[in-house]
């Protein structure tokens, strides 16, 4: 399903955009050289080729000589990125400035300096109202090289006291920006590397790691667009690893208002925007909150609706699987599961179209939604089906708490089916595959302890074992620290057809990473 082996330069070839390979060609028309006329053979070869072929490319390209291949590449690829960056200086507004700064040297090179000042002084401005703060701060240390090594007439007018403050006010913006971005990395490391914190001493060992690395000036008024949005990505993965699922939100939708009062940034860094959305909805999926996630849901899709035609390759790979995602997950709360099965074959072209952008996991989570819809419908054959797409792939490619749902469904599928030997046997294989897994919750071991069970038993004695489950069960059915099991397999509706269930608080469907 996933291919991570691909040659560079044909990925980059093969993201191209139509207009992208025209001005390409353009650029190369306009810099024509004797040597050049070869790796514009080699660009169009690989353009046609479905998949690389080395081979296939020395065939057909006669006066290419496999020594040479190499080097012809690698100047090949240096050359898109270069007409690349021509076409996107407009258009990314940090590719611009950093023209300008090479611009800047180059007239100071030529002893220009008063020249270079200028165009400092100008693009200065930019950086601030775009909150490019790093870039920001190297201009101003271009401009401090420039002050001490000339005569500017700058202390006479009284700037080179403002360029101070400005310069030593950055550089602590700067170090804290970092220090804030270091928190929500290592936050979101912490809950990788150890998961949600289910008793009071991982609550506590959180807490402290997460003040341990949270820097000084929390609340000031002078925390800058980054800062701000840093701090409440922390915030937010502190309260999920914390399972305070309500602050946790709370600290995403901060996130997305941040963003509100600055809407500039909104158009130049877009992903930022919607990973805030996709977490917002992500949380308000799992809190149950269907008119909210409605309302988010239809605001995060007007946005892309208005800006889509702006997006780059990337931010549009983004914007389907966070919409579509949330999309899926309301549908879920909905328990429409014939609208997602209508969707499906849309959905599939969209992920096979970004698949070499898309993270596997996120990618796995489609054909596991998808698989969910189908067992919803009771089509357990094309459940299965579905399944098999998750279940066969190596355990490196899986995150966990995917696998186990996965594994899990297949076997309940099969004893749907009366395929009892089947389903017997993989009870086993998961039993084997578990055992030494630290991350396996303990009603994940207990339902395949069920299943093994009900494998073995005549049918008329499954709903006396599917009731005694739920009866001894019932509170880590009810336990917070079985959240990821329960979202992920909807144990409420599943037991509630194989048994009379008293009305209990409901549970979403099927969980999402966050």
């Amino acid at each position: 399903m996933f291919n991570t082996q691909k040659d560079q330069l044909f990925t980059l070839i093969k993201s191209l955009s139509k207009s992208e390979k025209r001005n390409f060609k353009l650029y190369v028309n306009r810099l024509q050289k004797s040597g050049d006329a070869k790796f514009l053979q080699l660009f169009e070869t690989i353009d046609k080729l479905e998949a690389y072929n080395e081979a296939s490319i020395l065939k057909k390209n006669p006066g290419i000589q496999k020594r040479n291949l190499p080097n012809l590449k690698r100047h090949l690829y240096k050359q898109i990125l270069t007409s690349l960056r021509l076409i996107y200086i407009n258009k990314q507004i940090d590719i611009e400035i950093r023209e300008q700064l090479d611009f800047a040297r180059i007239l100071y090179g030529k002893g220009m300096y008063m020249q270079s000042l200028k165009i400092l002084e100008r693009i200065k401005k930019i950086a601030v109202d775009h909150h490019q703060d790093i870039l920001h701060l190297e201009i101003l240390e271009f401009q401090k090289m420039i002050e001490t090594r000339h005569v500017t007439r700058s202390r006479q007018a009284g700037k080179i006291d403002d360029l101070l403050k400005d310069a030593t006010r950055r550089s602590w913006v700067t170090y804290a920006a970092s220090l804030f971005s270091n928190l929500n990395i290592q936050i979101h490391g912490w809950y990788i590397e150890n998961g949600h914190a289910l008793t009071t001493t991982q609550r506590k060992e959180a807490r402290a790691f997460y003040h341990h690395h949270l820097p000084e000036g929390v609340g000031d008024d002078r925390m800058t667009f980054h800062e701000k949005i840093n701090f409440y990505q922390a915030n937010m993965w502190l309260y999920y690893i914390l399972l305070d699922l309500k602050k946790s939100q709370e600290n995403a939708l901060a996130w997305i208002n941040q963003f509100e009062t600055e809407q500039i940034l909104k158009q130049k860094d877009p992903d930022l925007f919607m990973r805030g959305y996709y977490y917002l909805l992500t949380l308000l999926f799992m809190l149950r909150e269907e008119s909210e996630m409605e309302y988010y849901l239809e605001k995060f899709s007007s946005y892309i609706r208005s800006q889509t035609d702006l997006f780059n390759e990337n931010s549009q790979m983004i914007a389907f699987v966070y919409q579509q995602l949330a999309q899926l997950n309301l549908l879920f709360l909905q328990r429409d599961y014939q609208s997602i099965s209508d969707s499906e074959e849309e959905i599939l072209q969209q992920v096979h179209r970004f698949i070499d952008l898309l993270d596997p996991h996120r990618a796995i989570l489609f054909y596991y939604k998808l698989a969910y819809a189908q067992f919803g419908l009771k089509n357990y054959d094309a459940c299965l089906l579905r399944l098999n797409k998750i279940v066969h792939l190596s355990d490196s490619v899986l995150r966990s708490d995917v696998m186990y749902a996965a594994r899990l469904l297949q076997i309940i599928c099969h004893l749907e089916l009366d395929n009892y030997d089947v389903a017997e046997h993989l009870v086993t294989s998961c039993k084997r595959s578990f055992a030494h897994r630290k991350d396996v919750s303990n009603l994940t071991d207990q339902l395949l302890m069920l299943f093994g069970k009900i494998s073995r038993s005549p049918k008329d004695a499954h709903e006396r074992l599917y009731q005694a489950f739920w009866k001894e069960n019932q509170i880590q059915l009810e336990s917070k620290n079985e959240l990821r099991t329960t979202l992920f397999f909807n144990t409420e509706e599943f037991f509630s057809q194989k048994i009379d269930v008293s009305k209990t608080k409901e549970r979403p469907d099927v969980g999402l990473e966050i």
